[in-house]
């Protein structure tokens, strides 16, 4: 039995003495009390604060970068990183405040239906478990395309390797939250670590420790820090670099999707009140000094236009295919390259076990919002929505439609999709946020009353999601452009938009089946259901204290004592 979890109160599902039956036989929408449908608190808050920078932190760095720095220059990627990573912290400051008010089972498919309008929920939660379906298959294609730096297909089938990874995964993820929390802090500190060790490095190469050419802002005055070439069709000059800073921000964007996946956590977080903001506080300063510095860094150690990053930007996912292995090769440094391309592989298969995480609880937190099958709801003994899981560890199935070369470009495709569904998500996340403000103002509840405030308040949300809408609707404005080929514009117009009219379905689809309305600011209910969080908080705080004056010297764990400092 799981300390501090909703069913440690429990005796039984089927207790009827008093006391237990008052929660038991409670039923309210988004948060579980029953023994069969809720999950475990197993997350404390290490787990919470690295899944969420490890859930930022992957290729879309280590190898995204690259495409980005090819097309725009140093200038225009630290630009573009800079302004998501602002909007990313915006929408987890949003998301923090709510959360950590009232941490529900639903996570941020409740918050939605709640506080701003069932229907948004409602789409919400079906357009993110629809893009977290679809990233696994992704990621476990990018393993197998990563082993192939070592193994080529020809002597081992990339099926081999699928079937491997999404075996484990599916594993990892069913023997319950605590392992899983304890699989996934230690990968995402790894992740951490061989960030240092990139930045180091391109430290090293940009002050020339590695080849005695110190290199400086020099590639930033030539070529320069903005590629003035954007197509046939757009004259070289000022147009053209910002057409090239704009397309950067699409990818920026791509890059950080999955940072949010920490309001999904809510539901299995120890003292998520604390817990919650802590985990968005320190996500805005590893955003800074992990995204931030490693853009900066990479555009000081290759030039825009060198031919070897033309030839990654052509390869697959594996480390040719990255920046920083370009900038190793070209500074003379032996042996780095397999071993990011190790650290790589590790990456995907991290991003594939969080990304089915994710898929299954927002599954849940959509049956326990009412809006999926109540089967989805159910859990076993060790707090893992079984049904959940397994459903969309079903569709992980689809990377083997990648053993054929002639597919990948259809996850190619997929890749544009899943941005799209991101961006949606993030707005969505930042619309409740704004209602959910107005409706707490309006009610009378102050900041002071808050256990956490989002630092720019309602206006950081509205500029976050000003931004978001602008990117989200010129996302692929390439696709007008009459240089690329008919077939190319077509494809990529109907991946990159597809998520808007399915989104938009979803919600009035739902208000006319439903007939649901908009919640309004002075009917917002902010306290049901906060009676059982809040004397959970005290349960839990009242244990630890008890077990601190037990034991004193409890909590100078090995994380603690050398880890906890790096990060």
């Amino acid at each position: 039995m799981e300390s501090g979890s909703l069913r440690s109160r429990h005796s039984s599902p089927h207790d009827k003495t008093a006391g237990s039956n008052e929660y038991e036989t409670e039923q309210i929408r988004g948060i579980e009390t029953s023994a069969e449908t809720s999950l475990h608190r197993g997350l404390k808050a290490r787990h919470i604060s690295m899944i969420a920078i490890g859930g930022a932190i992957g290729t879309g760095l280590i190898i995204g970068t690259g495409k980005a720095l090819a097309k725009a220059g140093p200038g225009a990627i630290l630009i573009s990183y800079s302004i998501i990573g602002f909007v990313v912290f915006l929408v987890m400051a949003g998301l923090g405040e709510i959360s950590a008010w009232l941490p529900m089972s639903a996570g941020f498919t409740g918050y939605a239906s709640r506080f701003c309008d069932p229907s948004l929920g409602f789409a919400l939660g079906w357009t993110y478990w629809f893009k977290y379906i679809i990233l696994p298959p992704n990621q476990l294609t990018a393993a197998a395309l990563v082993i192939q730096f070592w193994l080529p297909r020809d002597r081992v089938n990339p099926g081999v390797w699928i079937a491997i990874f999404l075996v484990l995964i599916i594993s990892i993820n069913y023997f319950g939250i605590k392992f899983f929390g304890e699989f996934e802090f230690w990968l995402s500190s790894f992740k951490v670590v061989v960030i240092i060790g990139v930045i180091l490095v391109s430290l090293v190469i940009t002050a020339g420790g590695a080849d005695g050419h110190a290199r400086g802002f020099e590639f930033w005055r030539d070529p320069g820090a903005f590629n003035s070439h954007f197509g046939s069709s757009v004259p070289d000059g000022a147009l053209s670099r910002f057409l090239n800073f704009y397309s950067t921000l699409v990818t920026a964007t791509f890059a950080f999707l999955g940072t949010e996946l920490v309001g999904v956590t809510v539901g299995e977080a120890q003292n998520p009140r604390r817990t919650i903001p802590r985990a968005i506080k320190l996500t805005f300063y590893r955003i800074v000094v992990f995204y931030i510095v490693s853009v900066f860094l990479v555009g000081m150690i290759v030039p825009y236009n060198h031919p070897d990053l033309a030839f990654a930007n052509n390869a697959s996912t594996s480390a040719a295919a990255s920046p920083f292995v370009v900038a190793i090769k070209l500074a003379g440094i032996n042996v780095l390259p397999d071993i990011l391309n190790a650290s790589i592989l590790l990456f995907v298969f991290s991003a594939a076990n969080s990304d089915l995480y994710i898929a299954s609880r927002t599954l849940y937190g959509l049956a326990s919002d009412g809006s999926a099958p109540a089967i989805f709801r159910r859990t076993d003994n060790r707090g893992v929505p079984i049904y959940a899981l397994f459903t969309s560890a079903l569709f992980g199935l689809l990377a083997f439609l990648n053993v054929s070369d002639d597919s990948k470009e259809v996850f190619g495709y997929f890749v544009n999709v899943t941005t799209i569904l991101g961006l949606l998500s993030w707005i969505s996340i930042l619309v409740t946020h704004i209602w959910f403000v107005r409706a707490r103002k309006a009610q009378g509840l102050t900041n002071e009353m808050m256990p956490y405030t989002a630092p720019l308040g309602i206006w950081g949300s509205y500029v976050a999601l000003f931004i978001c809408v602008l990117v989200a609707i010129t996302k692929n404005f390439d696709s007008f452009i009459p240089s690329l080929s008919i077939k190319t514009n077509y494809t990529n117009f109907i991946t990159g938009y597809i998520g808007i009219p399915v989104y938009l379905i979803l919600i009035f689809g739902h208000k006319y089946w439903t007939k649901s309305k908009g919640v309004r600011p002075h009917e917002c209910d902010f306290y049901t259901g906060k009676d059982i969080i809040d004397r959970e908080e005290e349960e839990f705080l009242a244990q630890q204290a008890a077990e601190k004056a037990a034991n004193p010297n409890r909590g100078r764990s090995f994380y603690k004592t050398w880890v906890s400092w790096l990060f």
